[in-house]
């Protein structure tokens, strides 16, 4: 059964960091997009980042660059989000996603991508 879980997340102080993980399993990993979106309470899930398959290139929100970075490790078939200086507006449940539409990171829409998890709960103190 293909699936995807998330994990890492937690409270942290604004300014402080986290990392997230997106795990696999019944598929290779490093054969798809992978994206990473957030959804806040009362709000649409949007997309912050996305790793393309097997190059690597990574794909970012406007909000969140220089910020955040998208990462993978084929020997665990695990997507990372490396998320430092989080802001209380980064706050959400965060989920990963493979791509389906064929697009892959080129339309970072949450249509696009399926197989979500049960996402990770990230929490900003001011």
């Amino acid at each position: 059964q293909e699936q995807l879980v998330e994990s890492g997340g937690g409270l942290v102080q604004t300014g402080g960091s986290l990392r997230l993980s997106c795990t696999a399993s019944g598929f290779t990993l490093d054969d798809w997009a992978i994206g990473w979106f957030r959804q806040a309470p009362g709000k649409k899930r949007e997309g912050v980042s996305c790793i393309s398959d097997r190059g690597g290139r990574t794909y970012y929100a406007d909000s969140v660059k220089g910020r955040f970075t998208v990462s993978r490790d084929n020997a665990k078939n695990t997507v990372y989000l490396q998320m430092n200086n989080l802001r209380p507006e980064d706050a959400a449940v965060y989920y990963c996603g493979r791509d389906y539409s064929g697009y892959g990171c080129t339309h970072l829409e949450s249509q696009s991508f399926h197989l979500w998890g049960q996402g990770t709960q990230v929490t900003v103190s001011s």
